[in-house]
């Protein structure tokens, strides 16, 4: 249920976060996957290094988020981008501690983890809830786009310390963290709460598509299929541009009643 706004907040725009949907979480699993694979190409086959590949995404996603936070309610296109953008950030965010400062993967994933749940404190605490629904202040945005980042980064730490430092591999590494999304998903079926579902399932996705990125881009001397970072980037690239153009054209044949009618079914409280 949703805590009423505090007086004196900011007016309500349309919310800014797309229905959750199966192409919702497909685009999510990519873009994921997108992030793993483009951030190494980037750092290595471009040698750029983490320090410069992480500055350039870095000043891109902050032009993203302008656009983003400059309009009233979602866009696909845009909203997007800006998820590829953060996937990419949080990506070098943990590759940079892990490579660079060499602080160790349990450590990186222990705070995280403990970052994202003060996180989420610190936003319930101000705006009652943390629904996805109810996306529709700028605080709220500004409070999503903050854990998104951070579920990036978390979802980077804990699924390389599963498939590297546990020594689950990649193709154990997707099994894995498909099966415990499974799980959450029956859960939420059988009665748990939605927003925790959600949120889970969101965190788990990240090592899910980087799993998926590095079994599909790895040489197979080192347990991956051997597409490469390129191929693998541009065929990922191309889905989303695809679902994204469809969700898209969709939702521009929608009427503005339908419109309200869908963004107030997301899914239960």
């Amino acid at each position: 249920m949703e805590q009423p706004r505090p007086a004196g907040a900011a007016p309500a725009l349309w919310n800014k976060v797309p229905a959750i949907t199966l192409s919702f979480w497909l685009i999510k699993v990519l873009s994921t996957t997108v992030g793993e694979t483009g951030a190494d190409y980037l750092a290595v086959h471009v040698g750029l290094g983490a320090a410069r590949t992480t500055g350039l995404m870095t000043v891109l996603l902050l032009a993203a988020l302008l656009i983003q936070l400059s309009r009233s309610r979602y866009v696909p296109w845009i909203y997007w981008l800006t998820v590829v953008l953060l996937s990419v950030v949080g990506t070098q965010i943990t590759d940079i501690l892990t490579d660079t400062l060499n602080v160790s993967l349990y450590v990186s994933t222990t705070v995280f983890s403990v970052l994202l749940a003060i996180w989420f404190w610190v936003w319930h605490r101000a705006e009652g809830t943390l629904s996805i629904n109810a996306i529709d202040t700028r605080s709220r945005e500004l409070f999503y786009w903050g854990a998104i980042l951070v579920t990036f980064a978390l979802g980077t730490a804990a699924g390389d310390l599963a498939t590297e430092a546990l020594g689950l591999g990649f193709r154990v590494g997707v099994l894995v963290f498909a099966a415990l999304i499974a799980v959450i998903a029956v859960a939420w079926r059988a009665g748990m709460n939605a927003v925790l579902a959600f949120w889970l399932a969101y965190i788990l996705t990240r090592p899910l598509g980087a799993s998926l990125g590095d079994l599909l881009a790895q040489a197979r001397e080192y347990g991956g299929l051997g597409l490469g970072t390129v191929v693998t980037s541009a065929l990922f690239l191309a889905v989303i541009a695809g679902l994204v153009f469809l969700i898209s054209v969709r939702g521009a044949a929608q009427s503005p009643a339908a419109a309200v009618k869908n963004s107030s079914e997301r899914y239960p409280q």
